[in-house]
């Protein structure tokens, strides 16, 4: 399909450290061994920036596909596309004219075809949106190597030999999202499952200056906003994330703004990237106050201990009633 091979190098921007690099090498490492990856996480830890980095470094062209419901497994692999009508006239005597109309059904591969044959790097998005039947051609693709066609087209090949160049990059956010169905243990078995965490804050701050062009004291008041109203508003359906902040840094950037929520436009920004009311941000922002403790025990009078009275001497008692 046109359009659906992506070429990608390697991005100046993408911030690399020990924990990334860490990861990356092991990625490497099992996509070598012939290994799909599978990148596992919430949102906002960079999976998809991490699978575009990761592919880059295979220096193939990438295939990209966008998991989603609607998805069968047609739109993987191909399906036969319109008719060709081919029609031959006999007239080699002139009294008699002899016709014959033929028409056969077009096969068009989809992208997880092409990308088998022209040995590309699939990445699959979000591949946990897709319903789980429409992703079993993938079975026998990273087991066997070969893809599997639909047995009903006039003698054209019934499978494809994967190509050596192949590799896939698959993505998924947890099972507890709306929309996600939990992955197939068969599926699973074929991959190699990469869990990413939470992005620390030195490394995101890190993202927000090389990917928006602000300023690291800017990048770190971002950070602490975000976070700020992450901690007061953890159920939020618009809970902020990198996203958010990187979007967030952009913004003000392109505004001449710096991250100082009494600004009302600043403040208006923030409300409208995490879908939070202004006033809510604004609280979350402010330090806990600390109750005072009051220690009952400094109220009570000191407990006098009379000395101890020493056996066989009664000095102590002539001493008191003096």
């Amino acid at each position: 399909m046109s359009g659906s091979k992506v070429s990608v190098a390697p991005s100046e921007s993408f911030v690399v450290n020990d924990r990334i690099q860490a990861i990356v090498d092991r990625a490497m490492a099992y996509l070598k061994a012939g290994y799909p990856v599978h990148l596992s996480g919430p949102t906002g830890t960079g999976k998809t920036t991490l699978a575009f980095h990761i592919a880059s470094q295979l220096a193939r062209p990438i295939t990209l596909l966008q998991g989603d419901h609607a998805l069968s497994s047609s739109d993987l692999i191909g399906s036969n596309d319109g008719y060709r009508t081919s029609r031959l006239v006999d007239n080699y005597v002139r009294s008699v004219v002899k016709m014959e109309e033929e028409k056969r059904t077009i096969w068009v591969d989809n992208r997880l075809t092409t990308a088998c044959r022209m040995g590309h790097t699939l990445i699959y998005d979000e591949f946990n949106r897709t319903c789980p039947e429409a992703n079993n051609p993938l079975l026998s693709v990273f087991s066997e190597r070969i893809l599997n066609l639909p047995p009903a087209r006039e003698g054209a090949e019934s499978y494809v030999a994967v190509h050596k160049g192949f590799s896939a990059i698959l993505t998924s956010n947890p099972e507890e999202y709306a929309g996600v169905h939990a992955a197939p243990d068969a599926l699973l078995d074929r991959v190699v499952t990469i869990r990413l965490d939470a992005v620390d804050e030195a490394t995101r701050r890190q993202i927000i200056v090389s990917r928006t062009g602000v300023g690291e004291d800017t990048a770190g008041a971002i950070v602490d906003i975000v976070d700020g109203v992450a901690q007061r508003h953890p159920d939020h359906k618009n809970r902020p994330t990198l996203r958010a902040g990187i979007a967030a840094g952009r913004v003000l950037r392109a505004a001449g703004k710096e991250p100082d929520l009494a600004d009302e436009f600043v403040a208006g920004v923030f409300a409208d990237l995490f879908g939070i009311p202004a006033t809510d941000i604004a609280a979350a922002m402010k330090p806990a106050k600390r109750k005072k403790k009051t220690k009952a025990a400094s109220r009570r009078r000191p407990r006098v201990v009379e000395p101890e009275e020493p056996a066989g001497d009664l000095s102590w008692l002539q001493a008191r009633a003096n």
